[in-house]
């Protein structure tokens, strides 16, 4: 089926807003919920992404439209990996292709010799066999001459990327001082590849308001309203900021990666129209780094209350079937994204303490090494037939999906976005109805301290979290009635998170309201 044509118009809309995203949209739930609400609330909404695979792909939420772009990476290597380096490490290959092909011919000449010496021996050619001892040993020798320049060009490319010797540190510095914000061209050219790659589609599209995600997107958003500005053409930027750049775990271990993302987060926070972001202390906080004009709205990441009839009448997997256990087995239950700071190797190491505790881990990539790594001590452990690790389900069922477990944890270690944000898996946790075991980061030991609604224990403390959860499954009816509290689950809601965003799009492009902003402003929360 051909994809529907995105560049023209959709008749009768509010007005066409562009959203952005540094992934394959597939598992962001935020974006998800802004692109088919925004279509909901009027808008004709285009949502680009990043195609997971080397063509491009098209579907729709609801009435959005998603475009995932191929976006070649040439840049993401930077220059100087591509230079060869006589003083530093006169072995090595030059960069490319020669240090393979030189280590295959070199298995390819002893492999045709050996070849050769069989023939003899069958042809009882004793001479013939006599002349290929000098040709193997020649072939022996060049082999290991071969090899030490390719383990000297590997150890070459590692240093390159670990950019940790002097004269790495002192160019990083240098390009800084003498480029300021703009240094972020030297430090992460894959970041123009981005901008070159949505950028060409975003003008096709002729936006009114483009809406950007994170941090990598900023740019992207920012460059096509200024050639758009150039053109006569007025498009306001939307800064979708989910977190506190300088204080992220990096992505990328590459020294110069987080350098760059700052950079480029500093040079084009200015030419945001409005900010929207997931707290209210990252709000302030974004106020004072960029020296904000006004204050972010805050746009929780809250799981709907409404499902289409389309998405009710999907079947939910059942959790513990998945599990194979029965509804009288304690189950405790993550969902979310999977990384050492996310402290779920704790839920593996307290099992040998809490005999009969399953765990299940809902993931995106249950063999990824990190989880690997967890089901390898699981295995130590003897606890292997207790952990269970799951998909994900579409955003839609995560609540029903997660509301057969016992308990649901956050074992988040102490890291500044850790600190200031009520993160997506809290909401889905409170709406799945779970009495939570949260460690004592900021914000959302805060809330599940005052509301009553779980146990707080001491990140990364393994007896202080069985604690914890053993005073959960002791008497979970007590954390659960919390939720029977009128207007609690209300506000954490993405219908009154919904309204807020189209309050932000409609004072951009004050011309856009209509009667649908107004039904959507009277969610009840």
């Amino acid at each position: 089926m051909e994809p529907e044509n995105t560049t023209t118009p959709r008749p009768g809309s509010r007005g066409r807003v562009v959203m952005l995203v540094d992934n394959g949209v597939n598992g962001d739930s935020r974006v998800q919920k802004e692109a088919r609400s925004a279509a909901e609330a009027g808008w004709d909404v285009v949502l680009l992404g990043k195609s997971p695979g080397k063509s491009e792909q098209h579907w729709t939420l609801g009435d959005a439209r998603v475009r995932l772009l191929k976006v070649p990476t040439p840049m993401q290597r930077r220059r100087h990996e591509y230079r060869w380096a006589p003083l530093r490490s006169p072995l090595a290959y030059r960069p490319g292709p020669l240090a393979a092909y030189r280590k295959q011919k070199m298995k390819a000449w002893r492999a045709d010799l050996q070849i050769r010496r069989i023939e003899a021996n069958e042809n009882g050619a004793a001479l013939t066999k006599a002349l290929l001892l000098p040709k193997r040993a020649g072939a022996k020798a060049a082999t290991r001459w071969v090899d030490a320049r390719v383990r000297r060009t590997q150890a070459l490319e590692q240093r390159r990327k670990r950019m940790d010797a002097p004269l790495d540190r002192f160019t990083t510095a240098f390009w800084q001082r003498t480029m300021g914000d703009r240094a972020w061209r030297r430090l992460d050219p894959f970041l123009l590849d981005l901008d070159l790659a949505y950028g060409k589609v975003i003008d096709e599209l002729k936006p009114d308001l483009i809406h950007a995600n994170d941090f990598r997107m900023l740019g992207v958003g920012a460059r096509a309203v200024m050639r758009a500005r150039a053109a006569k053409r007025d498009v306001k930027l939307v800064w979708d900021a989910h977190e506190f750049l300088p204080g992220i775990k990096p992505w990328d271990p590459h020294p110069r990666w987080h350098v760059a993302q700052c950079l480029h987060e500093l040079a084009y926070s200015k030419y945001a129209d409005a900010v929207t972001t997931v707290s209210p202390t990252l709000a302030e906080m974004l106020v004072e780094r960029h020296g904000l004009a006004e204050k972010p709205a805050v746009v929780l990441n809250a799981p709907g209350a409404e499902i289409s009839p389309e998405q009710a009448a999907e079947p939910v997997p059942d959790l513990r079937e998945l599990c194979g256990i029965g509804p009288g087995v304690p189950l405790s239950v993550y969902s979310g994204t999977a990384a050492p700071q996310r402290g779920l190797d704790i839920m593996v190491e307290s099992l040998p303490q809490l005999p009969d505790l399953h765990v299940a881990f809902i993931v995106a990539r249950s063999n990824s090494p990190y989880m690997t790594g967890l089901a390898d001590r699981a295995k130590e452990l003897g606890v292997a037939d207790r952990v269970h690790m799951l998909p994900y389900v579409p955003h839609y069922q995560v609540a029903r999906f997660l509301a057969a477990a016992d308990l649901g944890a956050i074992p988040i270690h102490h890291w500044p976005n850790h600190e200031i944000a009520l993160i997506t898996k809290f909401f889905e946790y409170a709406h799945a109805r779970l009495p939570f075991v949260v460690s004592d980061v900021k914000t959302m030991s805060a809330v599940v301290t005052e509301t009553g609604q779980g146990e707080v224990f001491k990140a990364e403390d393994v007896a202080d979290y069985v604690r914890a959860v053993k005073a959960v499954l002791a008497d979970p009816k007590k954390y659960r009635e919390v939720y029977d509290r009128p207007g609690l689950l209300d506000q954490w809601t993405w219908e009154a998170q919904a309204a807020a965003l189209d309050e932000v799009y409609t004072k951009l492009l004050p011309g856009s309201r209509r009667v649908s902003v107004e039904r959507a402003a009277e969610v009840t929360v």
